[in-house]
């Protein structure tokens, strides 16, 4: 059986080797190739690795110290055999020692064009943010059924929240693959609207439907399944939406084991039934554990057979999401599945006070220079200080903003992710857009400078109004490590609303949706 992870790390497997045929370093690639952790395998011969023997070629190249390139036959933590297309480079220091550097990877000419372009249509990393700890998995079907369209994804939201997104399509080949890819990408152009899981599925199935009535070629999106959650690490629970796919389980910090309750809905392109989201608080430290009907359903096994094994297999605890994914296949799948299947764990975690600082603020012009103050106290206890100039300037126009042309409440809120994030809410719905001012215009450049200082921006809509926000990558000083949840705020800027809203356009740099009035120069 061929299990694939991130395919990018999968084709990066690198090692080193000393002259005496000692494993002395050891990459994070190899280790989702093979299975070992570095402390499991570094010290040890690297003839441990192997599943056969060597090539005559290759043992008489490292004889004669010169470089080599071919197939062997690899043997990973559990035992089994991985063919895999090896790069051995030699390196001698002064003192004429050798040390090789091993790179392995897939072979492709192994894999048909519908595996070769399913695995190039899944993602090719995973975002890095303190909301959740991910693995994943990709298990491709018996070939005489062919590859089918399971895939998953992990998208970065605003405000440090994070989508966990897994579907199947309909059939098998290459026409599954294409459709898949086409579901993927809208999936993620939606979620850059900062849709809810509800809405976001709403406008996935309208989107195949005017495809089948126009009659574009969708073989493979119509009863589709999908499930989409939102995890926001703020407020510590998640949103979720299904189009007819199975339910996510969820191991909470105490050992309990249990599937979330999502409202079903129908597959995407049947229609005539609406999507409901459904919300569900996760403490600290939850596995979430997502999957498609391949993982639990096989010709030996119905779906609700293969369900009570994984709630079992749940139950023995993992150090980490990877470990989660070896165990729930090795146990659920231990040959060539029958069909497709994905599995995506996430560990979540809790941004707490140590991350977060909000502030309520007055519609009164003077509460600018308050905020602007504020906001720099917070950056220089985060030893931030590089990053005030910037944030300062987003402050002043963002609060300028919501003070002249929206209602209160007003609340600014900074973030301290992967990136510094920072967010003005008010009580408004109206989407602001962003203009070009004149020459003697006035006003009409606020957002155009934060469009220029931050990364990425834009607008969400949440239940009592909007939020504008602006990302920076900050100049971090050290690893951050997620803490505890604060109390709740009076008004909460990550809030969401169920009910379908007007949203704004995807954001980003110079491109994001602005402010519709001008707005003042940065000033006290």
């Amino acid at each position: 059986m061929r299990t694939y992870v991130t395919p990018q790390v999968a084709d990066a497997g690198v090692a080193a080797v000393d002259a005496q045929g000692v494993v002395t370093a050891w990459s994070h690639g190899a280790r989702l190739l093979l299975g070992y952790a570095p402390g499991e395998i570094v010290g040890r011969p690297a003839t441990d690795l192997l599943g056969a023997d060597l090539p005559e070629t290759a043992r008489q190249r490292a004889a004669q110290r010169q470089a080599w390139t071919g197939r062997v036959v690899l043997r990973d933590r559990g035992g089994r055999q991985v063919e895999a297309d090896l790069r051995a480079c030699p390196l001698t220091d002064a003192e004429q020692h050798v040390q090789w550097f091993l790179q392995a990877d897939f072979p492709q000419d192994a894999d048909g064009a519908d595996l070769v372009l399913q695995r190039s249509l899944l993602p090719h990393h995973r975002p890095t943010r303190l909301a959740v700890e991910t693995g994943t998995r990709y298990l491709p079907a018996d070939p005489q059924a062919g590859v089918g369209g399971d895939w998953f994804d992990v998208i970065p939201l605003s405000g440090a929240r994070v989508a966990l997104v897994v579907g199947d399509v309909v059939g098998h080949g290459i026409h599954a693959s294409a459709a898949m890819g086409r579901l993927r990408t809208a999936v993620r152009t939606l979620a850059d609207v900062d849709l809810t899981p509800d809405e976001l599925l709403t406008q996935l199935d309208d989107l195949i439907l005017e495809e089948v009535e126009e009659g574009i070629e969708s073989v493979g999106e119509v009863g589709a399944t999908c499930l989409y959650v939102v995890y926001d690490p703020i407020a510590g629970h998640c949103t979720m939406a299904s189009a007819g796919h199975l339910a996510p389980a969820v191991v909470t910090p105490d050992g309990r084991v249990r599937f979330l309750r999502v409202a079903p809905g129908p597959p995407l392109g049947v229609g005539g039934l609406p999507f409901e989201a459904t919300d569900s608080r996760l403490p600290e430290d939850s596995l979430i554990v997502l999957y498609t009907d391949g993982l639990v359903q096989t010709r030996r096994r119905d779906i609700d057979s293969g369900q009570r094994t994984l709630l079992e297999t749940l139950t023995r605890a993992a150090p980490s999401p990877e470990a989660t994914c070896d165990r729930i296949v090795e146990t659920l799948l231990p040959g060539t599945p029958d069909d497709d299947a994905a599995v995506l764990v996430a560990r979540t975690h809790i941004m707490g006070a140590s991350h977060v600082a909000s502030w309520n603020l007055p519609a009164d012009p003077a509460a600018v220079a308050t905020a602007r103050r504020r906001a720099a106290r917070q950056l220089s206890i985060w030893g931030l200080r590089d990053a005030a100039d910037s944030t300062e300037l987003i402050v002043s126009e963002l609060v300028t903003n919501a003070i002249r042309h929206a209602h209160p409440p007003i609340q600014l809120r900074l973030i301290h992710d992967t990136a510094l994030i920072c967010e003005v809410s008010d009580a408004s719905s109206t989407t602001p857009h962003l203009r070009r001012a004149r020459v003697l215009d006035e006003g009409g450049r606020g957002l155009f400078l934060v469009g220029q200082v931050a990364e990425r921006w834009g607008t969400r809509h949440t239940a009592t109004g909007k939020t504008v926000w602006a990302e920076q990558p900050p100049p971090l000083r050290q690893p951050l490590q997620p803490r505890h949840a604060p109390a709740p705020q009076p008004f909460s800027a990550g809030s969401r609303t169920k009910a379908a809203r007007p949203t704004g356009r995807p954001a980003g740099k110079g491109t994001r949706d602005g402010v519709r009035t001008p707005t003042s120069p940065v000033a006290g």
